[in-house]
């Protein structure tokens, strides 16, 4: 029995939208707050360049909207030290926490981008090297850090990522500015997280 032009048509258009639905993988939205979108972890971060260093950590505590996007507070434990120059003859050691929230969007299942304002409290020592003379301070200031990372995200199980940030605001006492000419410095962290709940 031969099978018309039609038919043919048919069947290919059939098969066509078949092969196509099975490709597509979309997950069920979930309805309401779903446990397994929740993550907890921190990032340790380092920043260095020439006379500064900083060393932190950041604990967080996350929710994966969708595929592509996190939302989450954090907060940050800082250490921050600055050598004195020919044109700042201070040399700094700040200690600072903070907290922020922060938005991590990931258009590509490696790539992310990161935005997280924050507002730090900040003890600093400030020590004039030519006559060793001390002054102790307490100082506030805002950041807004940005950056593009790296890393592997699998909801409902686990989450790594690199990042290198800077920070947008140009607050004089910033933690993430060197004290000179109020410079950003580059931050580089390293986070991780695991999901509540965990997927079998």
């Amino acid at each position: 029995m031969r099978m018309k032009k039609g038919q043919w048509l048919l069947m290919l258009l059939s098969f066509a939208v078949l092969q196509a639905s099975a490709q597509l993988d979309i997950p069920e939205s979930p309805k309401g707050f779903d446990r397994t979108r929740l993550y907890i972890g921190s990032d340790l971060n380092l920043g260095l360049s020439d006379r500064f260093f900083n060393i932190g950590i950041n604990p967080q505590v996350g929710y994966s909207i969708n595929k592509f996007v996190d939302l989450g507070v954090a907060m940050n434990l800082n250490y921050y030290s600055q050598s004195a120059t020919v044109f700042d003859p201070f040399k700094y050691k700040n200690f600072n926490f903070g907290a922020g929230a922060f938005l991590r969007i990931w258009p590509l299942p490696f790539l992310h981008f990161h935005l997280q304002p924050e507002y730090n409290w900040i003890n600093s020592s400030q020590t004039l090297e030519p006559t060793g003379e001390n002054f102790r301070l307490k100082l506030q200031a805002p950041s807004l850090l940005a950056g593009i990372g790296y890393g592997s995200r699998e909801i409902g199980n686990r989450i790594t990522y690199f990042t290198i940030l800077i920070d947008l605001n140009q607050a004089v006492n910033s933690p993430y500015r060197n004290g000179i000419a109020g410079d950003p410095q580059p931050i580089f962290r390293g986070g991780f997280g695991f999901y509540l709940n965990q997927r079998r």
